[in-house]
């Protein structure tokens, strides 16, 4: 069987861990916030209603790519852009390619440091996998204007850190969802992922503080995971409603 990410690929490494895969979301969250395109998510109002929800069907639809076989992972694409299509035919409008590229250039960084920050340095090979998977994303969804190659994509990332982020109204009151749904200590939680993972020029941005009190923690979990027992940890930390859709996405 053709799958449309091979199984040896780093990719599958990265989010085959529930672990990595909660900081994807954790910076996901974070920079979705910032985006000048941020509207495009409330237009509907699945965002503000349910912002965990919402971002981990980002996320889940992610997976079923990258661990699906090449015709379904096709298929999978080819639904997400069906349904930003009808989005768009209901607002009248189109979303802008470039928003569409930050969602997938936030996808291939943000899998790149969350590895990093959980397991360890990637080669540059490896990183320019990530790149590639998430480009053939872009590629079959007819985005223009896509990177050739990793380099490029690099200095593509910051130009879009540089210029499509904003702290505006939505983005405050994102986190005031944040906040609401998920408690006053998960949030804590949830910024000190965000203040390890993103990258600086979106930390700038956001009220993330600036002592990384989580990094001990992760220090902790990373001993308890050679014992086994990491899973206590982090199953306390997560939010009922998802507990069990988040270990799910455990392959280990």
């Amino acid at each position: 069987m053709e799958y449309f990410v091979s199984e040896e690929s780093i990719v599958r490494k990265i989010w085959g861990k529930a672990d990595t895969i909660l900081f994807i979301f954790a910076g996901a969250a974070a920079e979705f916030a910032l985006n000048k395109a941020v509207d495009w998510l409330y237009f509907t109002g699945r965002l503000p209603a349910d912002p965990l929800g919402r971002l981990f069907s980002t996320v889940e639809y992610s997976r079923q790519i990258i661990f699906s076989d090449q015709e379904s992972a096709l298929k999978a694409i080819d639904r997400i852009t069906a349904i930003h299509k009808g989005v768009e035919n209901s607002r009248g409008a189109q979303i802008p390619d470039w928003a569409y590229r930050d969602v997938l250039f936030l996808l291939i960084d943000l899998s790149i440091r969350s590895y990093e920050l959980l397991e360890r340095k990637l080669t540059p090979a490896e990183k320019g996998q990530t790149f590639m998977v998430f480009n053939r994303v872009g590629q079959r969804m007819g985005l223009s204007g896509l990177p050739k190659t990793y380099f490029e994509y690099l200095n593509m990332r910051n130009e879009h850190l540089q210029h499509n982020l904003v702290c505006g109204e939505l983005t405050l009151d994102l986190y005031r969802q944040y906040k609401k749904h998920l408690g006053a200590s998960r949030y804590a939680v949830l910024k000190q992922a965000q203040l390890l993972v993103v990258p600086p020029l979106v930390g700038r941005h956001l009220p993330l503080g600036k002592l990384p009190w989580l990094l001990p923690v992760i220090w902790t979990y990373k001993f308890l995971r050679m014992l086994k027992v990491e899973a206590f940890l982090r199953n306390a930390l997560l939010p009922a409603a998802y507990k069990t859709q988040i270990i799910s996405m455990d392959n280990a």
